[in-house]
């Protein structure tokens, strides 16, 4: 059944869930990367806040270009004044997670599956999520040789980045509405779900081994470079075609004890997406440019062209999206019924939003008292 016929109840449900993106540099088979390097920024002139720095972490791909752009540009720096940026960068995000829980960072950018197990986990004592940073980015590319509709990926052998991220749950769910039937556990079934890193997901492509791939960008124009096609993009299936891929997360502790600077990384954060928005081309060359700072290359003009614009910059968390996508890897049979009664606080977001004159975001009834 073609994406397009699904009824307007299904797409609202669509489950897209967890993980992260590409996750350029080195990756762990399994997907569980360890903390990266640390760099430290020299403090900005300007009155110090409430602590003397800051630990920031976050993900060396495209859909964390608000981190990327903020940090390269120095605006993160430029609102904390005085308050030192120090920056932690990670390849998968059950490392960030232990690293705010071993209070190693502070604050950081991840995917939503990572921020709701983090929670669920810890019995909603450990992070919040505090903002958004992006929507969108993900694509089912396939081999254009074997699969040319909808109907032809069945029987086919289909790459995702991990067992239970965020693009694994939402191709098992899209599955799920064609009629097929798959193990989730196994990858099993009426279509082989071949759980691939994606640092390895061309080369897999490249041999043969995987007919196509539900994928981040941006693997998915690294695979179109190699020949692929875009079948799908993820987008498509929701409505107003959003959903969240990138949230901001804290330690509540912090979050209590330092709320000003919260509130300047938010405000960073905001302003940042503001000119990424108002200047894409700048902020693409930016964001390459920082890439090719952490992995010691820029990706080619081919694969950000054409992965950039598949890439929404929001600071809406894209609450009810989060929601829908845990329901789903709770359909999926990969996640237990989580209780995400205040994942969220979004007041410190709300205040910086007020500020610069932008409308208020919602929780979708999952927010802090």
């Amino acid at each position: 059944m073609p994406a397009t016929s699904r009824t307007p109840s299904l797409r609202r449900a669509v489950a897209a869930v967890a993980a992260l993106p590409l996750l350029i540099g080195a990756l762990a088979s399994c997907g569980y990367g360890s903390q990266a390097p640390k760099e430290t920024q020299v403090a900005a002139k300007g009155e110090k806040l409430s602590a003397d720095q800051v630990r920031l972490g976050y993900f060396p791909n495209l859909t964390h270009a608000t981190a990327l752009v903020g940090h390269q540009e120095g605006i993160f720096q430029k609102e904390l004044g005085g308050t030192r940026l120090q920056v932690s960068f990670f390849n998968a995000g059950p490392s960030a997670i232990e690293a705010l829980n071993a209070d190693s960072i502070d604050i950081g950018f991840i995917g939503p599956s990572p921020a709701i197990n983090g929670f669920n986990k810890s019995k909603g004592k450990n992070l919040r999520i505090v903002g958004g940073s992006a929507s969108g980015g993900v694509k089912l590319v396939v081999n254009p040789d074997k699969i040319t509709s909808v109907a032809d990926v069945k029987g086919k052998r289909i790459a995702t980045p991990q067992h239970g991220n965020t693009q694994d749950v939402a191709f098992l769910n899209w599955v799920s509405e064609q009629g097929w039937k798959v193990d989730p556990q196994s990858g099993k079934g009426d279509v082989s779900v071949v759980r691939t890193d994606n640092k390895v997901a061309p080369d897999a492509y490249k041999s043969g081994s995987i007919d196509g791939a539900w994928v981040p960008e941006p693997t998915a124009s690294k695979l179109v470079s190699e020949g692929a096609k875009v079948l799908l993009d993820e987008s498509s299936l929701w409505p107003d075609e959003k959903f969240v891929i990138t949230n901001i997360i804290v330690s509540q502790k912090f979050l209590k004890e330092h709320p000003d600077v919260v509130e300047a990384v938010l405000r960073g954060s905001v302003r940042t997406n503001a000119w990424i928005n108002a200047n894409p081309d700048k902020a693409k060359a930016s964001a390459n440019a920082r890439l090719k700072e952490l992995t010691g290359k820029p990706l080619g003009d081919e694969v950000i062209d054409s992965a950039w614009p598949s890439i929404r910059f929001t600071d809406d968390p894209l609450a009810a999206t989060l929601k829908a996508q845990a329901d789903h890897a709770v359909k999926a049979g990969l996640l237990e019924k989580p209780d995400l009664d205040g994942i969220y606080d979004l007041k410190p977001l709300n205040k910086v939003l007020k500020a610069e004159g932008k409308p208020a975001v919602a929780d979708a009834g999952l927010g802090a008292e």
